[in-house]
């Protein structure tokens, strides 16, 4: 079984697919893992390594895919490594099936077999497959960061000679993995942390991390499926708001992590919202790639408002981070590959419950999810 791993080709994409040290578990599992020269330099992952795991290599993304059973990428391969692929290989990466219906189609043209890993399902056995929740993490980490450097003010308390300066104030909206990173994030570095979910079930894991949960009545149930919040309605929303313009406007900091899967992120943060803060602060919008929580958010752009609010929409954090980020992915894959290797090859059980969510593409017929 040959397994390659080409160079990412997506703008601002520093990370690779499977770093030296999960080369080496496949390369001992009797797979031959092909790697394009330089695909992990982004990342601080040198070719030598990848040697010294046992890698093979090829120059360009044809050769490289030509022949390969696998191909592990990150976001969606370049066309060449797509065109070279071979009729019932397999892909897999961050393929957005709920965002791009068409680029599934092109790849049933292929004829390939493909793993999306945002759709692996979040139970417990696939806990250790997760890279939504591992990137989240990073995301989440970074996005405490960036608004550290961007706002005129110390997170922390401090006590001087010349007096004491208060701690900053930060608001993370939602509380799924990304947000209570962020939270704890802020809590480390000093700040008076609150936390807003409209699922009232994540108030003790907000509470836990030393942040206040912010309550507000939305009159029902806000809980999706897959962990995710469910997508409010219309009265909901504006509700939401409402309430949610005097909530960001204590706050020198609001983090927005909501997203709903396939869908438009909602705007939690209206113009309104902005115009209560005070200036300086900062906004660091999550959600920024899927139209973003801010009203005002602009991807991979950062602007300030006309009362001085900079609001961040810097997409694809993880990236940003590419070492780890690598390294919790490369595990993500493996994790995910590991149990279907019989005899250093593939072999893919369609009736198994991973495998029928993530498989979105399967013998020139698209899936999404498992979908007959």
């Amino acid at each position: 079984m040959i397994v390659a791993v080409p160079r990412e080709t997506a703008r601002n994409e520093h990370r690779v697919a499977l770093v030296p040290e999960t080369v080496q578990k496949f390369v001992k599992a009797g797979v031959n893992v092909r790697v394009q020269r330089g695909a992990g330099s982004a990342a601080s992952f040198p070719d030598t390594d990848y040697e010294k795991a046992g890698a093979t290599f090829a120059d360009d993304a044809r050769a490289l895919a030509g022949d390969a059973d696998l191909v592990a990428c990150v976001g969606k391969p370049s066309d060449d490594v797509l065109g070279a692929m071979r009729r019932g290989g397999v892909l897999v990466g961050f393929l957005n099936p709920l965002g791009d219906a068409a680029y599934l189609q092109s790849l049933a043209q292929h004829g390939i077999t493909a793993l999306a890993m945002e759709m692996i399902p979040r139970i417990t056995r696939a806990q250790s497959m997760d890279a939504l929740s591992s990137q989240s993490n990073i995301a989440g980490y970074k996005a405490v960061l960036l608004a550290a450097s961007a706002l005129p003010k110390f997170f922390p308390m401090l006590t001087t000679a010349a007096g004491t300066i208060p701690p900053a104030k930060a608001l993370v909206l939602g509380a799924g993995v990304a947000g209570l990173q962020a939270i704890a994030t802020a809590r480390r570095l000093g700040a008076v942390v609150s936390g807003y979910d409209v699922r009232a079930a994540v108030r003790e894991q907000v509470q836990s991390l030393g942040a206040t949960f912010l309550e507000f009545d939305l009159g029902g149930n806000a809980e999706g499926s897959g962990g995710y919040a469910r997508e409010l309605t219309a009265d909901e929303q504006e509700k939401q708001r409402a309430w949610m313009v005097e909530q960001i406007g204590k706050n020198d900091v609001v983090i927005t992590t909501a997203l709903v899967p396939g869908r438009r992120a909602p705007i939690l943060i209206t113009e309104a919202a902005v115009a209560a803060m005070k200036p300086g602060s900062v906004i660091v919008d999550l959600a920024a790639e899927a139209g973003g929580n801010c009203a005002l958010t602009r991807a991979d752009e950062t602007l300030t408002s006309a009362n001085g609010v900079q609001i961040i929409g810097t997409t694809n954090l993880p990236a940003t981070m590419p070492f780890n980020a690598s390294q919790l992915y490369s595990r993500n894959v493996h994790a995910l590959l590991s149990p279907f290797l019989k005899d250093g090859a593939l072999v893919l059980d369609p009736d198994d419950e991973i495998v029928k969510g993530a498989c979105v593409v399967r013998d020139g017929a698209v899936l999404l999810g498992g979908a007959k």
